[in-house]
């Protein structure tokens, strides 16, 4: 079960004290899960990722530990004693990969201390509504904001508000074009550089150095699946394989089982989905038509995972929420705190490459 709130106070309590605040926490916990449930009844999406402009670089000081992989006594970092107040703001509350990071700032919080922690989010991609959100923390006397902007320009007032009421801006997984601390977030370009490597390993595997690939994008404004495909067949250039058109899916997964169907039905040698919609439809395709193709994908629901497993897919790259949440929380105190003093900066989390036999 998650926990909305995480407030660690220091000095002893009276039993009594202690009795009053487990019951006030108890009320606002099931005040909270029943507003989960009231709105989050929208329907399942797949997180768009708009990434800045410019080649993403690390936002961590190397005399600042972070990131969940670094043994807990290395980067235990109290806060000066002072209670902050800290809202992730997410673009959904449904996708199980904004959890992914909701995790990732709760590890933080449980380092650092003396942090109240809410994650809030619309119950769908809406710039007014994940507006209201911000409103709602700068409202609530928010200290910092983690952010994963549902576009670049949508909520840029309400971000201004935030910023002239003091409250530190952090982008996690997507950025808006206002200034902020720092955007943590995965560079597209270069994940699917890395997904066209991963698809020459599978195809010299198979002996085949030369064909057609597909490509299964979701729109062609759909910024980091654009970006995923520019580094794909960046990757290309100059071998003897050729990319097809990309084919997108448009919120209908017949145009990319159909695309598919007609590439296996030309030869194509491989396939590359740019997010989980279309490595799913993709790999069900794949699957349906009982071929031998090299498929890779982009995300890691429990869909993706289950046909890697099952060898249809054979890799996806899995980005780094729980990084951008963790390392997000940890820029934004350091920045409250004033020992982090940069602003803009950019941080890529990487993505890891999930086959069959790393799983």
């Amino acid at each position: 079960m998650n926990e909305w709130f995480i407030h660690h106070e220091k000095g002893m309590q009276s039993f009594q004290e202690e009795a009053d605040s487990w019951e006030k926490k108890c009320i606002i916990l099931c005040s909270l899960l029943l507003g989960l449930v009231l709105s989050g009844c929208g329907v399942q999406t797949t997180p768009e990722i708009i990434m800045p402009d410019e080649p993403m670089q690390s936002s961590v000081n190397s005399t600042q530990q972070t990131g969940p992989e670094t043994e807990k006594a290395e980067n235990q970092q109290q806060t000066s004693g002072k209670n902050y107040k800290v809202y992730l703001i997410t673009m959904d509350l449904t996708d199980s990969y904004w959890k992914s990071i909701d995790d990732g700032c709760q590890q933080a919080i449980s380092e650092l201390g003396n942090i109240t922690y809410k994650w809030i989010g619309p119950d769908a991609h809406d710039d007014a509504q994940q507006s209201a959100c911000v409103d709602e923390a700068v409202a609530d006397n928010a200290n910092a904001i983690l952010i994963a902007a549902n576009s670049a320009e949508g909520i840029n007032d309400s971000l201004k508000k935030a910023e002239e009421a003091g409250c530190k801006i952090v982008y996690v997984d997507s950025a808006a074009s206002y200034d902020c601390v720092t955007a943590l977030a995965t560079d597209n370009v270069e994940a699917g550089r890395t997904a066209a490597e991963t698809m020459k390993t599978a195809l010299q595997e198979k002996g085949i150095t030369s064909g057609t690939i597909g490509v299964m994008g979701v729109t062609e404004d759909t910024a980091s699946c654009v970006a995923r495909e520019t580094g794909f067949r960046e990757a290309f250039e100059g071998t003897g394989f050729t990319l097809a058109d990309t084919v997108y899916m448009r919120d209908d997964a017949a145009n990319v089982k159909n695309a598919v169907k007609d590439g296996l039905a030309e030869d194509y040698v491989g396939f590359f989905g740019t997010n989980e919609g279309t490595t799913v439809n993709l790999g069900e395709a794949v699957k349906e038509a009982g071929a031998e193709t090299a498929v890779i994908g982009f995300d890691t629901s429990d869909a993706v995972l289950s046909l890697v497993s099952e060898g249809v897919i054979y890799a996806t790259m899995q980005q780094n929420p729980t990084v951008m949440g963790h390392d997000g929380v940890t820029i934004a105190i350091q920045s409250l705190e004033g020992s982090y003093t940069d602003t803009n900066t950019k941080t890529d989390t990487g993505v890891t490459v999930i086959t069959r036999d790393s799983m």
